[in-house]
């Protein structure tokens, strides 16, 4: 049985590399390269150097990883350090034997950088989603924030791309490398965020009522969704009221928030994000 789970884990790690290496690739070499900007990380540092010089995208890129390697491999862990040699290997196939035999595109380079992106959040989603990473300075930056505790994650990683993107102005000859570069690894973080979070966001409707389970009661009818109920006292009126839980999709917000002011005019509604819900209704969560 656990021959079979570790085997089942291996190839769904592989599947994902793979994928991921594709899309990965597609945004470097087949958008990026061509519209002459570099994105960011190591991956945009390979493409200076074969700009200026016409190394290979991906050995430059495993080549430049080592010292991050190095540097990091007591932060980052045996298991994770594994996991992105092997997909930073792939990668390096797919950047160096497999697409430059494929046509690049070579239009709009507004439109290059837009694609560039997506294929790069999308390729970084499957990557993460297995545990791994594409190296580079995810290597750094966790190191950074290890030895900084009290550095912002984001702005280490925003510092360090801003850094090589900036690269591309004197090494591409003109200031839209660097937008375009900029726009780029924007559309990528956004990407990342909404496949690995936002196939599960939701919201989160907190409503402070008198009338908690005539409400619940309403919300259930309306749209299905339980809540939950919690007896509370305002600190300032010393009055006890009902205070309902209730996690609905972005759909059924306005139904919910209608539903409490339509039961309870004087009720207080709170609506926040949530990244992810797990439970039944949203993403159910598979025990092993």
């Amino acid at each position: 049985m656990k021959i079979n789970k570790k085997a089942q884990n291996f190839f769904n790690d592989l599947l994902c590399d793979i994928i991921g290496s594709i899309l990965y690739a597609m945004g470097i070499y087949t958008f990026a390269k061509t519209a002459n900007f570099a994105p960011g990380g190591i991956s945009g540092l390979a493409l200076i150097t074969n700009h200026l010089w016409g190394l290979p995208i991906g050995i430059m890129t495993l080549i430049m990883n080592i010292p991050l390697v190095l540097i990091s491999w007591r932060v980052v862990g045996r298991k994770f350090l594994l996991k992105t040699a092997r997909t930073m290997i792939i990668s390096t196939i797919f950047l160096d034997a497999v697409f430059p035999f494929t046509r690049a595109y070579t239009g709009s380079p507004f439109m290059a950088c837009l694609y560039s992106g997506i294929c790069m959040g999308a390729g970084m989603a499957f990557f993460y989603m297995r545990g791994s990473s594409s190296g580079g300075t995810d290597f750094l930056t966790m190191t950074i924030k290890v030895k900084h505790p009290h550095f912002s994650l984001g702005m280490v990683t925003m510092s360090i791309d801003l850094l090589i993107i900036l690269l591309g102005w004197p090494v591409f000859g003109n200031v839209d490398a660097v937008l375009y570069g900029l726009s780029t690894a924007f559309v990528a973080s956004a990407v990342l965020d909404k496949i690995m979070y936002g196939m599960g966001a939701g919201k989160l409707i907190i409503i402070i009522t008198n009338h908690g389970l005539m409400l619940a009661e309403r919300i259930g009818e309306i749209t299905d969704r339980g809540s939950t109920s919690i007896r509370a006292m305002g600190t300032y009126t010393k009055a006890e009221r009902d205070v309902l839980l209730c996690a609905c999709s972005k759909s059924q917000t306005y139904a919910v928030t209608n539903a409490a002011h339509e039961i309870d005019p004087g009720a207080f509604v709170m609506v926040t994000e949530t990244s992810e819900v797990f439970g039944e209704g949203f993403i159910e969560k598979k025990t092993s």
